[in-house]
Parts: structure tokens; sequence; C-alpha cells
């Protein structure tokens, strides 16, 4: 199995060059199974049914979120009873949706997993220790299919690699979100798990993680009444190709991508 996993899309920049570039690799048939972490694409802040749909008309099977998903409480319920959209399975169970999905393509089963780091993270959504959820809910997990794909959205490098570690040859691909900056630490562990610490952001580069660079550092200066605002040049796709065994959900190559919208 091919997988693109693309990484955390900000607001109207993002998506516009989604719509140009997804269509493309489903006509392309290069990809089995298209990913996205879809937490920022409503004006860099949570995540719509609108835009939800959009995304999936664009050709994303999957889309994965994270704690921005808060910034729009009164879309939760509608986002997450779309097929295939999943928020962090180590949300309190009364939050809505669910924190993993099986995707299926031509016989193939896969089984991709949302979850969210604590360390450094807000408060809000509340979310319980990503190991021990996962440790819960593996073994079910693994029942259903070899290949399994973890998106960890966290903020710490350090729960990230831990997890790595964790997850060693337990799942196919572990895959870091959140910091909006593309690392350059991809690779296949000796028991065949592809990770990467944080597959970037698909928006704005021209910025400060995607927001408009002026108000960000006013705030740094003390200005504790800027608002964040999206920006809007040098727009980029970030994401990383895997490739997979089908027998034994083994990953055996992981490949940075970097896209720009003017090439």
């Amino acid at each position: 199995m091919k997988v693109l996993f693309i990484g955390d899309v900000i607001g109207k920049p993002g998506m516009r060059l989604l719509s140009k570039l997804i269509p493309k690799f489903k006509k392309d048939t290069e990809y089995d199974l298209i990913c996205i972490n879809g937490e920022n694409s409503a004006g860099g802040f949570g995540i719509t049914k609108n835009g939800a749909l959009k995304l999936k008309k664009y050709g994303c099977d999957v889309i994965t979120t994270g704690n921005h998903i808060i910034d729009r409480e009164d879309e939760l319920a509608e986002v997450f009873c779309l097929p295939n959209v999943i928020r962090p399975l180590n949300y309190e169970s009364s939050f809505p949706g669910k924190g993993w999905t099986v995707f299926e393509k031509n016989g193939t089963k896969c089984v991709i997993v949302n979850l969210q780091g604590t360390v450094f993270m807000p408060e809000k959504p509340k979310a319980i220790s990503p190991f021990i959820v996962i440790k819960k809910h593996l073994n079910k997990i693994r029942e259903i299919a070899p290949i399994i794909i973890v998106d960890l959205h966290a903020e710490a490098t350090a729960e990230k690699i831990a997890m790595r570690h964790f997850l060693n040859g337990k799942v196919s691909a572990l895959i870091g979100t959140h910091t909006h900056v593309q690392t350059a630490d991809e690779i296949i562990t000796e028991k065949g798990t592809a990770y990467i610490t944080d597959i970037g952001m698909t928006g704005p580069f021209d910025s400060v993680i995607g927001m408009q660079k002026d108000p960000i550092i006013r705030k740094f200066l003390g200005n504790k009444d800027e608002q964040f605002k999206l920006a809007k040049g040098d727009v980029r796709m970030n994401a990383v190709a895997i490739e997979i065994d089908n027998e034994n959900g083994k990953a055996y190559s992981i490949r940075r991508i970097q896209i720009a919208e003017d090439t």
C-alpha cells in the first residue's frame, strides 16, 4: 500500500493548494490512501463540516484532527458524523466522534488511528495518556488489519520519540503532526515502523507557522491583545509518502515531500 500523509492544512491558502494537488494525485493513481490532518482547515482554527466535505471532494480518504477542533465546537457533532473523519482516540469518551477508522482499497484493509499528546498541550479538549489508551486498544485494532497508521498530534518531540519506541514494530507508521514544522528525521525502524517527528503543514510559509508574522512578533514583545491572523504568501504542501507491505504491515520506505503552489 502506498500512502500519502499530508501535514496540517491551514485555512484557505492550504485548501486552495490541495484543491489543485489532490485531484492530480488521484488521477495519477500513485497513492492508494491519502490522509490529511484537517484540524486547522477552517480559517486556521478548527474544522467545519463544509471544510471536511471539501477535502473529501478533492480526494482525501481519511481526515485526522487534533486540539484545535474545539475552536469550532458548534460544528463537532456534524463533522464527526462524516465517514473517515476522526478525532484523537484518547479524548474523553463523551467527546463526539471516534478515534480510529478502517479504510479498504483493492481488498487491503488499513486502520488509521488518531492520538493526541499531553505534554505542553492545551487542557481542552481533555486528553488521557496516549500511551495508556493505545495500549488498551492495540490488540483489537491489530485483529482488523496488519496495516496500522497512527497520527500522533503532539507538541513535545520527546513524547513522539517515546511513542516511536513504544509502538516499534506494532504499527506500520507513526506520523507526528501539530508543530507545522517538517522535521528531517524520517526513518524505518529495525522492526518496520515508518516514523517522522512532524510532517509539517500545508499553507502559507511566509508566516509564523501559518499566521501573519507581525502580530505574532508584537505578541512576543508583550502586546497580549494581539490576535493571530492567517497569512497568505508562499503556499506549500508538506507530506510524507510511505510504502507498506500488505501482508505483514511493515513499512519499507518513507520519503518527505514539499510542493510549492507556484511549481
